[in-house]
């Protein structure tokens, strides 16, 4: 009989019984697919992995530890069948057929009645991915190119504009510490439908580059403002743009909510019902330090850590920073946008209790093409932020966690 090529159809199985033979790794993968789409699944398997364990013991899953029987598929609307066994998969294959179950076999996919494709989500949109026919089927292909599809509609580069639905707004984008990869998937495919970009200077400025010619590029640094404050300017420009019924995504370095003010702006646009999304961002408190050799925390070094802004010296009394109760703690100080006060902080974790002799690591453009560490002292470090000449932007991380990583350099005593 000739080959024919399968024919695609998403199956509707909420509430429905799914049996699944064997508690395997193919079990594993398949299971979350299946639960997430609220079928009533039941294993049957005499041993399973932890994780299809852990599934059954939490209720997700009804499982029956025992081997495969005759009738197991009888109220089946959906089988996959993957056990070690060729006999009981041959069995449960043939009572499949017989009970008209669409069946997957993980060991003969030529005798199964179904195939499972290589599946990737993105944005309310399934994307499944078939060979045409049952030779040569090669699922390192069908994934190959799933992922390809998968990754267009994240990151923007695959958009069908005459099917957009344009929502006006406005989306808190957090760009990350400054490497152009490390946004998120959901963070890039926003920055791909926006029609205007106000971009911070600490932003990933290489992903500005990628932007299609129509979309219009604001540095906030350079908006004006004349009477007005910085961020009440920045506010006024992303109300005025989405009134337009434009797509507005203003973009910040690390996350919005880490010192990136951006409450203040969602407060803002919320006065004025303009509906705004936020798109979480790594922080570069966690993320500089980490590309740079220094974990936050670290097994029986730190069990914690803090992360304080230093744009306020110690004595200025608009200080909100409790500097003797951090003196006091045991685990890692990370300072942001503290480069022109680390004396100042310095001396003041010192004069309450802190040892002058604390490693200190100052990391410069953390993650960029010019990133690079300078390592001190608690008791050095002002000095050395001269002679090395590091300037903005860099994370400071103060602890014993510096010293951890296999390459640290010596301090500046």
């Amino acid at each position: 009989m000739a080959e024919h090529p399968a024919y695609p159809v998403g199956l509707r199985l909420t509430g429905r019984r799914v049996v699944v033979l064997g508690g395997g790794q193919v079990a594993q993968r398949r299971l979350p697919a299946l639960i997430a789409a609220g079928a009533d699944v039941l294993l049957v398997s005499p041993e399973a992995t932890p994780s299809v364990e852990a599934m059954a013991d939490t209720g997700e899953i009804t499982w029956q530890r025992r081997p495969y029987a005759e009738g197991d598929l009888a109220e089946a609307w959906y089988a996959l069948i993957a056990t070690s066994d060729p006999e009981a998969n041959a069995a449960a294959s043939a009572e499949a057929e017989r009970h008209r179950v669409w069946c997957v076999r993980s060991d003969d996919a030529d005798r199964a009645t179904a195939w499972t494709p290589a599946t990737g989500h993105s944005e309310g949109v399934t994307v499944a991915v078939l060979t045409t026919d049952a030779k040569g089927r090669d699922p390192r292909h069908t994934a190959a190119i799933r992922d390809a599809v998968v990754e267009g509609l994240r990151d923007g580069t695959l958009v069908a504009p005459h099917h957009r639905t344009r929502t006006p707004g406005v989306a808190l984008v957090g760009g990350g510490p400054g490497d152009p990869d490390l946004i998120t998937v959901r963070g890039r495919r926003l920055l791909a439908e926006a029609d205007v970009v106000i971009a911070d200077r600490l932003g990933p400025r290489d992903l500005l580059a990628e932007l299609p010619p129509h979309v219009e590029v604001i540095d906030a640094a350079k908006i004006p403002y004349g009477r007005f404050m910085a961020q009440e300017a920045i506010n006024n420009a992303l109300i005025e743009h989405a009134k337009q019924g434009k797509s507005v995504v203003r973009l910040k370095g690390g996350d919005p909510y880490v010192f990136g003010r951006g409450m203040e702006e969602l407060q803002a646009l919320a006065e004025v019902g303009i509906p705004c999304t936020v798109v979480p961002g790594i922080s570069s408190s966690i993320s500089v330090p980490g590309a740079a050799g220094i974990p936050v925390t670290h097994r029986g070094v730190a069990h914690e850590f803090t992360v304080v802004s230093g744009h306020v010296a110690p004595d200025d009394e608009r200080s909100l920073v409790d500097w003797p109760s951090l003196a006091r703690l045991t685990g890692t100080l990370v300072i942001l946008m503290g480069v022109d006060k680390i004396g100042k902080i310095a001396e003041t974790l010192v004069a309450h209790g802190k040892p002058a002799d604390t490693p200190v690591a100052l990391v410069q453009e953390g993650t960029t093409a010019a990133q690079r560490r300078v390592d001190a002292t608690l008791a050095s470090v002002a000095e050395t932020v001269r002679t090395e000449d590091v300037k903005p932007p860099a994370v400071i991380v103060i602890g014993d966690v510096v010293q951890v990583g296999p390459a640290a350099p010596a301090p500046r005593k």
